[in-house]
């Protein structure tokens, strides 16, 4: 070789080495993924109304603790355009900034009936730069009729003639086939699903096997135990349907036609007259067919809501924890099926308290947040009549700003949300009554209800209270006692009074959140009176527990059970405020359990929270499933209410508080920027789960043993992480994270990891 060459390969080379390693590499900075248009992960599925949409995505990298300095968002007419870089609609250029959700759209407006594409990519703190995303597909358009309520999501079409929602993602079929086919006699064929949904049936037969004109379906949420068919009487508004198929010479193929599915009641939602009709049903019977059907030969049209099943997962070494948490999430997939959050089949309307446990449990298993705040705008306008309902309205927007960091509605609606506090009901110490002669025409106007059965709820169903007769209890119940724990009703109610403290706290921050500072101070001392007032008035310091109202001395589980939910208790009286509680079990229905565990974890017991999740009466989440059902229930039994159903999500709640009590994560800044993660074990020996954010997944899993503790947790790029670890219960340890030894903080007599980067860790106790 020339001795010229080899000197100059010999000079390349490092200087090749050394120039690659000191510039800026995207190798490890993936390009942005889970993007979003106006909430929306799937854009191309929707009609977005606004002509200056906002965007969000994920920022990835295989690197830990990246965060993003910069993005560039490009918008284009078309495919082409944007796969070649142009972005002839808006390029923003390169933005110096760290945020990744709510990014505005900031060109020329848009202009309805047309599709759009966009895509991003972004630098992280080291100035390394991604590749771009790839290109989201979005349709802009707007229906022209009137709307009912302010924000009513219309059904319109897109140019290539596909049905779709405003603002929502579209609802739509999918084919699910069954688990088993089995021929029970000559004629007749019992079908089995996996689980129950709301769909139709499709067939594919052979017409000359018919012995008849007609094949006679049963479809039905639950089967006989003596025999495989489906329960011709299951009892409540548990779903049993009996349908006529007409069979045609020479057609083969089939679907179930169901009639319309109509309510008396005043917010019943209903389908799109283009949509076939659903019922909920996991078994079906067809008569009068003598050939063989195959699984391949029926399919359920099942109508869902969308929904990512890979979002979420969870695990643990309680396989009655495992089971209840896979119900709660089937529920969250099955139940949004008209693209709303509802009660179930009987009346299909949105009610506050249901939609609120529907919604902070969603959160949990999948990163979707349009229907969530579509269901509390339609809530604001369409109130039910429960007092403690409309009490909902603030937290259904609070938690909704905490997922999405999107402050616009309570913006445009913070005067209503204002009014949901009811604070024109209040005397001059705070304390509210609707019994008191101050429920008028105005107040019924500024919270937007139209009636006149505006009263304290407290739980459902109410049955007889302690100072009653024992009789047969009204509105559905069996049960005496109904399931207010035999709650004294009285001019001033500590429930509907704790409720309106949490509401006065969330409006301080929503003042807070929209600068402003005079409705903030406002808020803040109103919040310490009624505190301060409600202790005086509710709190019997000789037993250190709460009575129901300021005469009766009758302590119920629900009025102690929401003061310490809503941070109304002293610390002080926690021993017997969880003595009480443990004393009286699961006296509150499948709504009131989800403040009652919430009171649970707030008072320190996670032992007897997750005994009580899993405990093995009927009333638990373990006799729906014992009884047969496969989406959470109205009721614990049908001994409790006897027009229950069986799809009904505010028994969903477990959701919930296993991702954010038992895994302990929780948003510390809206959009998760900020992430809490505080374990709260109880009995457990181990669990993993993956939850979402808006932001990305966050990952964690725990082993408990006689020598410490072992947490592996992953939190997405662009956030930074409070980890807050378990007693060890040993005298000696020490504290590692990532394999070194580290110092920790102490709150509230637990150790503190503060701003832990994002990406991968592990945390050792030992």
């Amino acid at each position: 070789m020339n001795p010229t060459k080899v000197f100059i390969v010999l000079i390349f080379i490092p200087l090749w080495f050394m120039f690659s390693t000191c510039q800026p590499s995207g190798d490890l900075l993936l390009p942005p993924s889970g993007l979003m248009v106006d909430l929306l992960t799937q854009p191309e599925n929707a009609a977005i109304t606004s002509k200056r949409p906002e965007f969000g995505w994920i920022v990835q990298s295989e690197d830990d603790s990246t965060m993003q300095s910069a993005y560039q968002v490009m918008v284009a007419s078309d495919s082409q355009k944007i796969a070649n870089d142009q972005g002839n609609i808006w390029n923003s250029g390169k933005m110096s900034s760290q945020k990744s959700v709510n990014v505005q759209y900031e060109g020329n407006p848009l202009e309805y009936g047309k599709y759009y594409w966009w895509k991003v990519k972004i630098w992280d703190q080291q100035g390394r730069e991604s590749k771009y995303s790839k290109p989201q597909k979005f349709y802009v358009d707007e229906a022209e009729e009137e709307r009912d309520w302010p924000e009513e999501s219309r059904w319109l079409r897109q140019p290539d003639s596909t049905w779709v929602l405003e603002d929502r993602h579209t609802i739509r079929y999918h084919d699910i086939a069954p688990l088993s086919v089995t021929k029970n006699q000559e004629d007749h064929h019992f079908i089995t699903f996996e689980k129950a949904a709301f769909g139709t049936l499709r067939l594919k037969l052979d017409p000359s096997q018919a012995t008849a004109d007609s094949l006679v379906i049963h479809l039905g949420e639950k089967k006989t135990e003596s025999k495989q068919q489906v329960d011709r009487k299951p009892g409540g508004s548990i779903v049993y349907k009996r349908q006529k198929l007409g069979v045609t010479p020479g057609k083969k193929e089939y679907q179930l036609k169901l009639p319309r599915a109509y309510s008396h009641y005043p917010n019943s939602q209903v389908l799109a007259s283009h949509m076939p009709e659903v019922t909920s049903f996991r078994f079906a019977e067809i008569e009068n067919y003598k050939g063989k059907l195959q699984t391949d030969d029926i399919r359920r049209k099942t109508l869902f809501y969308k929904f990512d099943d890979s979002q979420a997962r969870f695990s643990s070494s309680n396989a009655q924890l495992d089971s209840i948490w896979d119900l709660c999430k089937h529920t969250l997939k099955a139940t949004p099926f008209l693209g709303i959050y509802l009660d179930g089949v009987r009346e299909r309307m949105p009610y506050e308290a249901d939609a609120f446990i529907q919604q902070v449990s969603h959160y949990c298993v999948d990163r979707e947040y349009a229907i969530g705040r579509y269901s509390w705008e339609f809530l604001l306008f369409n109130p039910a009549w429960p007092t403690e309902w409309h009490l909902h309205m603030p937290l259904m927007a609070w938690h909704d700003y905490m997922q999405t960091g999107n402050s616009e509605n309570l913006s445009k609606y913070y005067d209503d949300l204002k009014a949901k506090t009811l604070l024109p009901l209040a005397r001059e110490d705070g304390l509210i009554s609707t019994r008191t002669g101050k429920v008028d025409e105005e107040l019924l106007n500024s919270v937007h209800f139209e009636g006149n059965n505006f009263r304290d709820i407290v739980d459902w169903p109410q049955g007889v209270p302690a100072n009653e007769e024992a009789e047969e209890a009204s509105f559905g119940s069996k049960r005496i006692a109904g399931e207010t724990d035999r709650f004294v009703f009285s001019d001033y109610n500590a429930v509907v009074n704790a409720f309106h403290y949490r509401n006065l706290v969330l409006m301080e921050r929503i003042a807070s959140v929209l600068n402003k500072d005079e409705e903030k101070a406002f808020f803040k001392n109103r919040a310490e009176q009624v505190k301060q007032s409600f202790n005086q008035a509710f709190l019997d310091k000789e037993r250190g527990v709460y009575t129901d109202g300021i005469e009766p001395d009758h302590a119920s589980l629900h009025a102690n059970m929401f003061p310490v939910a809503f941070g109304l208790a002293p610390e002080e009286y926690y021993d017997n405020i969880l003595e009480l509680i443990k004393s009286k079990g699961m006296a509150c229905s499948p709504y009131g359990a989800y403040y009652l565990l919430q009171a649970i974890y707030e008072l320190g017991a996670p032992d007897y929270a997750i005994s009580l999740i899993t405990n093995e009466t009927d009333r638990g989440w373990l006799n729906m499933l014992r009884t047969g059902a496969t989406i959470t229930t109205e009721a614990w039994d049908l001994k409790y209410k006897n027009n229950m159903t069986w799809n009904h999500a505010w028994g969903a709640s477990p959701a919930y508080h296993i991702a954010r009590n038992i895994m302990g994560i929780q948003p510390l800044d809206p959009t998760f920027r900020k992430i809490q993660i505080k374990p709260q074990p109880g009995n457990l020996q181990h669990a993993s789960i993956k939850t979402p954010t808006i932001r990305g997944s966050v990952k964690v899993s725990f082993e408990k043993s006689k020598q410490g503790f072992n947490m592996d947790f992953s939190i997405p790029a662009n956030t930074i992480a409070r980890v807050i670890l378990p007693e060890p219960g040993i005298k000696e340890f020490k504290v590692m994270l990532d394999g070194e030894k580290i110092e920790t903080l102490r709150k509230d007599g637990r150790m503190v990891l503060e701003d832990v980067s994002s990406g991968e860790h592990q945390v050792t106790i030992e």
